[in-house]
C-alpha cells in the first residue's frame, strides 16, 4: 500500500498541476483584479447618481464604458472630437437605460487643445456641480517600424496620449482636492509595463503616463479619498486600430485586419468598472499571452525578454503581411 501511494503521489501532483495551468491559462486579468470581481463591492451598488466624466467616449472602450455607466444609472459627460459620434451614444444610452437626457451631458473636446480644458471642467461643473470620476480614456495608438516613422509622430503621440491627459487631469484634480475626494481613473495598456514592436511611440506615452500617474499617487496622501487607478488593457476588439499613427500624420493604416481574437470589449469594460468601484491602484485586464507576460516583466525579465522577441518577429511579420499584428498568437475566439 505505501509503494502504491508513493506511486500516486507524483500522478496526483501532475494533475493538480495540469488543472492549475488550465486555471491559469483561463485568467483575464490580474489576480488582484479577479479577486475583486468575486468578493468585491460591484459597480451596480457603487456608481448610481455618480458623475463620470469618460473621455475617448465615440467608440472603442470609452462607448462601451459608457453604455454600462448608463445601465448602472451613473451620471455621464461624454467627451471625444466628433460631437455626432457623441449625439449617437447619448441617444443609445438613453434608448437602454432610465437616464433622461439632462443625465447625460455631450461635451465635445480636444485634448491636443490644451488651453480649452479649464473651460470644459468648468462646464461640467455648471452642468453637475461635481466630478466624482474622471476616466482618462481618450488617445490613440500606433503602427510603424520606428526607422520609417517621423520624429513629428512621437511629439503628436506624446501630446495627445500623455500631455492630454495630463493637463485635464490638473484641472479635475483642482476640483478634487477642494473636495477631499474622486478618483482619477487613467485607461494606460500592457504596452505601459512592457514594450512591443511596431509601437515605439505609443509605449512611451503609457510608459510616460504610468510614470507619473504613480508619482502623483504619493503627492495625494493628504487626500486619501483621492483614488488614483491606472488600468492596463492588452489587444481588445475596439476601433482603436482604425486610428492608428502611422510613419507620417498624414497617412492612415492601410489593412486593419481581423479583430475578432482580441478580448471582448464588454468584458474589459466590465472589469475596468470593478477595478473602479474596488479602489485598485493598478489593473491588467488582458488574454494571454499578455497577461503571462506581465507578471514575467515584474518577476522574471529575462524571461519576459526572451518571449517578447520571439513574439515580437511575428508582429512585425503579420504586420508587413497586411493581417493583424496580434492574431498568430492571441487567444482564438470560440465559434
Amino acid at each position: 500500500m505505501e509503494w502504491a501511494a508513493l506511486l500516486l503521489l507524483p500522478l496526483a501532483l501532475c494533475a493538480l498541476l495540469y488543472l492549475l495551468g488550465r486555471w491559469l491559462l483561463g485568467l483575464d486579468g490580474d489576480l488582484t483584479l479577479l479577486w475583486a470581481e468575486w468578493r468585491g463591492k460591484r459597480p451596480e451598488n457603487e456608481l448610481p447618481d455618480k458623475v463620470v466624466w469618460v473621455t475617448g467616449a465615440s467608440s472603442g472602450i470609452g462607448e462601451e464604458l459608457a453604455y454600462q455607466l448608463a445601465k448602472i444609472g451613473a451620471l455621464i459627460v461624454l467627451s471625444a472630437r466628433r460631437e455626432n459620434e457623441l449625439e449617437r451614444v447619448k441617444e443609445k444610452c438613453l434608448e437602454i437605460s432610465s437616464l433622461s437626457s439632462k443625465d447625460i451631458l455631450v461635451l465635445p473636446l480636444d485634448l491636443t487643445d490644451r488651453n480649452s480644458h479649464e473651460a470644459a471642467t468648468k462646464t461640467v461643473l455648471q452642468h453637475f456641480g461635481r466630478i466624482d470620476i474622471l476616466v482618462n480614456n481618450g488617445g490613440r495608438s500606433q503602427r510603424s517600424l520606428f526607422v520609417d516613422t517621423k520624429v513629428e509622430v512621437y511629439a503628436a503621440i506624446m501630446e495627445l496620449n500623455y500631455l492630454g491627459t495630463v493637463s485635464l487631469t490638473k484641472h479635475v484634480l483642482n476640483h478634487m482636492v477642494q473636495r477631499e475626494k474622486g478618483k482619477i481613473v487613467t485607461m494606460s495598456s500592457v504596452m505601459g509595463i512592457m514594450g512591443a514592436p511596431l509601437a515605439t511611440g505609443y509605449c512611451a506615452s503609457k510608459h510616460a503616463l504610468q510614470g507619473f500617474f504613480n508619482s502623483l499617487r504619493p503627492e495625494l496622501g493628504e487626500y486619501p479619498e483621492i483614488i488614483i487607478t491606472t488600468i492596463c488593457p492588452g489587444p481588445v476588439q475596439s476601433k482603436i486600430i482604425h486610428n492608428v499613427f502611422t510613419e507620417e500624420l498624414s497617412k492612415s493604416l492601410e489593412n486593419t485586419g481581423d479583430q475578432s481574437h482580441k478580448m471582448p470589449t464588454d468584458r474589459c469594460v466590465r472589469l475596468t468598472l470593478v477595478s473602479i468601484v474596488n479602489d485598485l491602484k493598478e489593473a491588467w485586464i488582458s488574454d494571454h499571452p499578455y497577461l503571462a507576460i506581465c507578471y514575467l516583466w515584474q518577476y522574471a525579465p529575462t524571461w519576459a525578454w526572451w518571449l517578447l522577441n520571439k513574439m515580437g518577429k511575428i508582429r512585425i511579420k503579420n504586420f508587413k503581411s497586411g493581417v493583424d499584428a496580434d492574431v498568430s498568437y492571441s487567444k482564438k475566439k470560440k465559434a
